[in-house]
């Protein structure tokens, strides 16, 4: 299901901004886009979607900025006096020669590496991966209340199509008793016909074929069939848990018996009953693929 939410937080010098989306998918598929520098977060959040979601393609993005971009200058007192030293050895040693050498400058000094330190101050990030966390909760739940709202909109549609597929069904039941008469018709003419050319065949092998005959024309399974699917669906958008590759699975089935009740019409009035099923299921199937 399709869903959006997104938050901000802050902790410290540091705040994050959350966007969090969803489209359809047939399984679970997160895309996380965190920072690598805070230990532990993506497994963190990794399990917490997967504990509350089964289906649909998850991006989760988190961009964590932080107040003191650039640090501040300090000076490296250890450094700094290693290289007084050496500056001392190395006038005294040019006087002892002879050699006459410019004085030195405080921008001398900083220039040379080590003297100034300009990162940030390192801190232990755990601390920011529990307020980050923490903080999670909240457009998560707007997201979940989001594809909440989607689901339930979704359960009214498929219910109502469940009631469409379950009244042709009915049709489609009535339609092959009303046939009943015409089929038997069409029986006789062809036993007739058999009969004709009958001469010197086995009497068993007839039997046999006319009864096939029957059964191929005869749709009670597929009706029953349709019936049960009906009702299995039915309990299925009861259910609280996960049911979208159930659906799935029940749409196929419907449409294996829709496609077989077509096929053994042999009626107008029938396949014209078959035809619209198959529309309705279509339709169906469709809306199934944005169930979780």
């Amino acid at each position: 299901m399709t869903a959006f939410a997104s938050g901000k937080g802050a902790f410290g010098p540091q705040s994050w901004t959350w966007e969090l989306r969803s489209v359809n998918g047939k399984g679970l598929d997160l895309r996380l886009r965190l920072p690598d520098w805070i230990e532990g977060l993506e497994p963190a959040l990794r399990a917490r979607l997967s504990s509350c979601l089964a289906r649909g393609n998850i991006s989760l993005g988190l961009r964590v900025q932080s107040e003191d971009r650039a640090g501040r200058l300090a000076v490296n007192e250890a450094a700094l006096d290693d290289i007084l030293a050496a500056m001392a050895r190395v006038e005294a040693r040019a006087q002892e020669t002879g050699v006459t050498l410019a004085p030195s400058t405080p921008a001398d000094l900083v220039a040379m590496r080590g003297v100034l330190d300009s990162s940030t101050t390192e801190t232990e990030t755990g601390p920011l991966r529990d307020a980050i966390l923490a903080d999670f909760e909240a457009p998560l739940a707007d997201f979940l209340a989001m594809r909440a709202a989607e689901g339930a909109a979704l359960a009214t549609i498929l219910s109502d199509q469940l009631d469409q597929i379950a009244s042709l069904t009915e049709q489609a039941a009535q339609a092959a008793e009303t046939r009943r008469a015409e089929m038997a018709g069409i029986l006789r003419t062809q036993l007739a016909r058999v009969m004709d050319n009958a001469d010197g065949a086995d009497a068993g092998r007839i039997a046999q074929e006319l009864a096939l005959i029957a059964v191929k024309s005869d749709v009670t399974e597929e009706i029953d069939r349709l019936r049960a699917h009906v009702a299995a669906a039915r309990a299925l958008l009861a259910e609280s848990a996960p049911i979208g590759r159930k659906l799935d699975f029940l749409s196929q089935e419907f449409n294996r018996e829709a496609n077989t009740l077509c096929s053994k019409a042999q009626n107008t009035a029938l396949t014209a009953i078959g035809l619209d099923l198959k529309a309705v299921i279509d339709q169906m199937r469709e809306q199934v693929q944005n169930v979780e």
